[in-house]
């Protein structure tokens, strides 16, 4: 929690599996519900995050802090979260730094139709600024995006395979 630049407390929290990583970027809390029960604790803040239903929210299982445990949202203690709810009103911009693909020990994972998360709106906005993709960067690997990683990689000269492996990227200019 910060206020103009000054960090006034900071919590521990649990992010998600190397299966179900947690969103990286900028972000809105969208949404705030109390007492949802179950796993998610006493407290929801839902984020605009837009492949996907992501949240900050207090957990029953306070033990697994502090490891990979979550489908993707940040678990805190429900004392915590209750703390920074009052404090937090819709609107809020929320900033989420971290591994571009959203877990301290994935460099990488080839990207296919369906695959979702902030490595897709960068590659997204790559084939954007190269003039290949028009779509909005939503980061869903939808059909728009696989005609465009195509064409993409025809231009290129590459394996036209429509995923998105490491020597796509390196083409991108996203990777070295």
């Amino acid at each position: 929690m910060t206020t103009e630049g000054e960090i006034l407390q900071s919590f521990r929290l649990s992010p998600g599996t190397k299966d179900t990583p947690s969103p990286v970027g900028s972000f809105k809390v969208i949404y705030k519900a109390k007492d949802w029960g179950g796993g998610f604790g006493s407290r929801w803040l839902g984020l605009n995050v837009t492949w996907g239903n992501y949240g900050i929210h207090g957990t029953n299982r306070p033990k697994l802090i502090g490891k990979y445990v979550s489908h993707g949202c940040f678990r805190m203690r429900n004392r915590d979260i209750e703390q920074l709810y009052e404090h937090v009103p819709v609107g809020t911009p929320v900033t989420i730094d971290g591994p571009i693909m959203g877990h301290e020990d994935l460099t990488y994972r080839i990207l296919v139709p369906g695959s979702k998360g902030a490595l897709v709106v960068l590659v997204q906005n790559r084939l954007r600024a190269a003039g290949y993709y028009q779509g909005a960067c939503h980061g869903i690997f939808d059909k728009r995006t696989e005609k465009a990683i195509f064409r993409f990689q025809k231009a290129e000269g590459l394996e036209q395979s429509g995923q998105i492996h490491p020597v796509d990227l390196q083409h991108l200019g996203i990777i070295d």
